[in-house]
């Protein structure tokens, strides 16, 4: 049986087919200019939501690596005020160590004194370092608030104990700043353990004598009590040579050093022949005088800049002589030990800042291979195959035209052609 197809049925098909193929061509032609396979959800779900997720994580990629970018400027800006700070501190201890000259007059001990408060304040400027983006460095988390003023003292520190904190990778948040309190504040007297002092009163009593910053001889006695030797001195007489000698004794019990009966046992003193008690041990040279009298106490934290204030106003106090020059030498060699406990912390802090930065390095190097992996999946989910691609809208172009040619023959076929 042979079907009749109606000349609407010729249109109405070869339009609807001619309008397939050219949907079709328009779609590859939309990839090629796009340059994605993908051009609605609908063409793919999963690699569509696929292809959501990775750009997700490309952009949180990208974000974190401008984080890092943002924290390395920040403790790069920290490490070279840091090391600038330990440079002055070295100038600092270079100008105490001359400053002790024997020879030194009172006005050469002044021009190092206006050497030093010039130092000091470079030290401040530092210390007030700007983080390059409208706040401070070391002032915590009051990032906007000037860290330290100058006093009569040494400086005031405004800020506070907070250590700023910026996210560098998916599971790492990395600390970008330190606070001054813990840079230029927490700096340890004397030994670590325990601080020696002279009495400032010795100097009045032409005392010369001169202690050590000691150290510890057995920790398991220490008692982290206080203490104050006491001098003796009975002036030669009638032939019988003078004779100084010291006592110990604890202030936190008020009980001799050792044990004894009150009033405390005097013992021989002998110019540099170590004092040991509770488990420390220190040395006394020079000639002490009757009521002399030195201290012993706990370390404390003591800011930089009232170290170096110290070191200025021991150089400007009155002094001359020998009981002068011990009473220089006991606060010089005392601000010494906390000039290198100063220099030691900000080296320590120096060390974790560079070792922050070593790890930003590293996460920068991973990150860069993330980004690299999240732009090849993407390619693979997204990205057409652009010889397929041409290949197909070549075939396309072909069956169109085909197509079209074949439709206007039919469509030209009529058998009024033929009745003449």
């Amino acid at each position: 049986m042979v079907m009749r197809i109606s000349t609407r049925t010729i249109y109405d098909v070869g339009s609807s087919q001619i309008t397939s193929l050219q949907t079709a061509m328009s779609r590859t032609q939309q990839q090629l200019s796009t340059g994605r396979k993908n051009l609605t959800a609908a063409d793919d779900p999963i690699a569509t939501a696929r292809a959501l997720e990775v750009t997700q994580s490309q952009s949180l990629n990208t974000q974190l690596a401008t984080n890092r970018a943002n924290a390395k400027g920040v403790l790069s800006t920290e490490t070279t005020a840091l090391a600038s700070a330990t440079s002055i501190l070295q100038d600092i201890k270079d100008l105490a160590v001359k400053a002790g000259n024997g020879s030194y007059t009172d006005s050469d001990r002044e021009s190092v004194a206006v050497e030093l408060e010039a130092r000091l304040a470079d030290l401040l400027g530092i210390a007030n370092t700007a983080d390059g983006v409208g706040g401070y460095v070391f002032s915590g988390y009051k990032s906007t608030t000037l860290p330290f003023t100058k006093t009569a003292t040494g400086a005031d520190y405004q800020g506070d104990q907070g250590q700023r904190s910026l996210q560098v990778g998916s599971t790492r948040t990395i600390p970008i700043t330190d606070s001054g309190a813990s840079v230029f504040e927490s700096n340890v007297t004397g030994n670590g353990t325990f601080v020696t002092t002279a009495d400032p009163a010795n100097y009045g009593r032409n005392g010369s004598g001169i202690i050590s910053a000691g150290s510890v001889k057995d920790a398991t006695l220490l008692t982290g009590h206080k203490y104050q030797i006491d001098f003796q001195v009975v002036p030669e007489t009638a032939g019988v040579p003078k004779k100084t000698t010291y006592t110990v004794t604890d202030l936190t019990t008020g009980n001799p050093v050792p044990p004894a009966p009150v009033p405390a046992v005097p013992q021989d003193y002998v110019s540099g022949q170590n004092i040991t008690f509770d488990g420390i041990q220190f040395d006394v040279k020079g000639d002490p005088a009757d009521g002399d009298n030195f201290a012993v106490a706990p370390s404390t934290n003591q800011s930089i800049f009232t170290t170096v204030q110290g070191f200025i106003d021991a150089l400007r106090a009155p002094g001359s002589g020998a009981a002068g020059q011990a009473s220089l030498s006991n606060k010089l060699n005392q601000l010494q030990v906390n000039v290198d406990n100063a220099t030691d912390n900000v080296l320590s802090v120096q060390a974790a800042v560079g070792s922050r930065l070593k790890e930003i390095d590293y996460l920068d190097s991973s990150g860069d291979d993330l980004g690299l992996q999240y732009a090849t999946t993407l390619s693979q989910l997204q990205d057409v195959d652009y010889t397929a691609a041409i290949s197909l809208f070549t075939q396309q172009q072909t069956t169109l035209t085909a197509a079209q040619k074949s439709f206007t023959t039919m469509s030209g076929l009529s058998l009024f052609n033929y009745i003449s």
